[in-house]
């Protein structure tokens, strides 16, 4: 069974993937965490950028097809910040809950209409062996609520509120995350984009 490297130190992200994924004749693996690769300098000026150059990096590292994603949080209110510099949001080493503390206090006292968001995401595939690249992006828009709720999924998840359910991201289940989020959208089009290049 032919591998794929899901080129992310974030475990969260490489289970949500390799769940997406179960079902095609590829093995999907996380990078080996006892390598000792070099950081990967997110420069590019957007998301497909960011993920190209990911997934550019870590085959010509590994010699192996990689899979690498870029995504964030984009609010209209602060002019689509923090966008591609979501996980380094308000300085380096901050949790996952400082971070969206932040936002909430950026928009604190903000109408609804002024609280409207997405979540961006854009995956890459770089084969070394057939040399394709393939990029595909998924967008799903929400507010950001007035406060957190919820225990499940992370980052900015439990301040996106999603209006057709009446919960934050944060408050529901993975697998109803799987349809409707920026990555489970950009997953259904990297799925059938692997079952149409790998027949």
């Amino acid at each position: 069974m032919p591998k794929i490297v899901i080129g992310s130190g974030n475990q969260h992200k490489i289970e949500e993937i390799k769940a997406y994924f179960s079902d095609l004749d590829f093995k999907f693996v996380g990078l080996d965490s006892e390598l000792e690769l070099p950081e990967v300098i997110e420069d590019g000026k957007n998301y497909k950028e960011n993920a190209l150059k990911k997934a550019r990096q870590r085959a010509q590292e590994l010699n192996e097809i990689v899979l690498a994603d870029d995504s964030g949080l984009s609010v209209d209110y602060l002019d689509g910040a923090p966008g591609i510099y979501s996980a380094r949001f308000g300085g380096e080493g901050l949790t996952d809950q400082e971070k969206y503390l932040k936002i909430l206090e950026l928009l604190n006292g903000q109408p609804i209409e002024k609280r409207r968001a997405a979540f961006i995401s854009v995956i890459a595939l770089v084969d070394p062996f057939k040399n394709i690249e393939i990029t595909v992006k998924g967008q799903c828009p929400g507010i950001i609520a007035k406060e957190p709720a919820g225990e499940n999924g992370f980052g900015y998840d439990p301040i996106f509120y999603l209006p057709e359910y009446d919960k934050t991201m944060a408050q529901i289940s993975q697998q109803e995350k799987n349809k409707i989020s920026h990555r489970g959208r950009a997953l259904k089009k990297m799925k059938r984009e692997i079952k149409q290049r790998y027949k």
